[in-house]
């Protein structure tokens, strides 16, 4: 009896977890983070050479929160959605041309 129980629980913790599976595939968003830690890294850059002032790179790292913060909330369901991903994708590229206009505004300290 004790074997049949065992079998019984394993193929049940291995159904769940094969059905749970495609759940979790839909929360992955790997351009969105690769894209996220790179303009971080430009807004960094920007602050170490001189071209953004020290307001102008809090406010760009406010917006980069921002954006953290959706996709956090994107993420909150487990599934991000196609509508999500392209608000984020929005986000993002207002933030990318946000970043590129303040570093070549030609303001200095």
């Amino acid at each position: 009896m004790n074997n049949i129980n065992t079998f019984l629980l394993s193929g049940a913790l291995l159904a769940f977890f094969g059905l749970a599976q495609p759940c979790f595939a839909g929360i992955e968003t790997p351009r969105i983070d690769q894209r996220q830690e790179n303009q971080e890294r430009r807004i960094e850059q920007g602050e170490a050479s001189g071209a953004l002032t020290d307001r102008e790179a809090n406010r760009l790292e406010h917006q980069q929160m921002r954006i953290e913060h959706q996709e956090a909330a994107a993420k909150a369901d487990g599934v991000v959605t196609a509508g999500e991903r392209a608000r984020l994708t929005h986000q993002q590229n207002k933030a990318s041309r946000n970043i590129a206009r303040k570093k070549h505004n030609l303001r200095r300290d």
